[in-house]
């Protein structure tokens, strides 16, 4: 009788622990990618801004050596990602891909000029940034215009202050959310040991020596399941990397470890406050009192 009683309170101890890493691993875990998000979202918004080019056209009595001496000067400029020749020919036979059709047969010449697609790096791709740079290309003589789509800009650069803004409130939001879950989780644990630890203090146990192994027991869940939730987090990260490599996810060493190290960190933190304070309440309550 007594053997299987034990048998019964070990699996009810064994599962009260899964339990608890459990829910700290899915907190962590939703946590984790939260911040994956956040860490990621000036990076993808970066990712569309430089998607957008600026294209100067040239008169048709620009030289090669002016057309070569601006192509090397703009691929110079600080405010360059890459840029891209399109000859009046290639954008003629686009063109006609396009419409289906050459409409040059119809015309009988090429009424297209030779272009220049500027992509800007993400911190220049800005109304008033984009009218300085057209202000200084255009002063060329053998430029005849520079175009750029300005609503979409203005668009892009609205939405991305919205979203990032959301994000931040979201991230507060659940950051609180899963603090309050892992402390739920922890004293639940501790409140199915509340009349060990009464017993154990009204045999003259110090307050200090009762708290240690249920904190320590605490902050070892923490552990586990800190390491559950990054193995979960590297499994996506993985996933994510592979299907969006443009956004190039783990290059960034530095914020990664922070991540992982944050991650870690919370974990722990949370179990050892949550669980010194449950302990704390249930010593300072009488024997009546934890009946309720």
């Amino acid at each position: 009788m007594s053997s299987s009683f034990e048998k019964y309170q070990k699996r009810r101890l064994i599962s009260s622990y899964f339990s608890v890493v459990i829910s700290i691993s899915l907190v962590l875990f939703l946590l984790g990618l939260l911040g994956l998000l956040v860490l990621n979202t000036k990076k993808v918004a970066d990712h569309f801004k430089e998607k957008i080019a600026l294209t100067i056209y040239l008169k048709d009595t620009a030289k090669d050596v002016e057309i070569k001496q601006l192509e090397k000067t703009l691929a110079l400029a600080e405010y360059t990602k890459s840029t891209t020749f399109i000859s009046k020919d290639e954008a003629a036979e686009e063109h006609s891909k396009d419409i289906g059709e050459n409409f040059m047969d119809f015309l009988g010449y090429n009424p297209l000029q030779n272009s220049i697609d500027v992509y800007l790096k993400a911190d220049f791709v800005d109304q008033v940034k984009i009218e300085e740079i057209n202000a200084s290309i255009i002063k060329k003589d053998f430029v005849d215009e520079v175009i750029y789509d300005k609503p979409l800009i203005s668009l892009l650069n609205d939405n991305i202050k919205r979203i990032s803004f959301w994000v931040l409130l979201i991230s507060g939001v659940f950051t609180f959310i899963a603090v309050l879950l892992i402390n739920s989780s922890i004293r639940l644990s501790v409140y199915s040991k509340r009349f060990i630890i009464k017993t154990m203090q009204m045999v003259g146990a110090t307050k200090k020596f009762i708290r240690k192994p249920f904190v320590w027991k605490s902050v070892r869940l923490g552990m586990i399941g800190a390491m559950v939730a990054l193995i979960g987090v590297g499994i996506v990260l993985y996933y994510l990397n592979k299907t969006f490599p443009e956004l190039a996810l783990l290059d960034d060493e530095i914020l990664l470890i922070i991540l992982f190290a944050g991650i870690f960190g919370i974990g722990v933190l949370i179990t050892w406050i949550s669980t010194f304070f449950a302990t704390q309440r249930f010593l300072n309550l009488r024997t009546d009192e934890l009946y309720y």
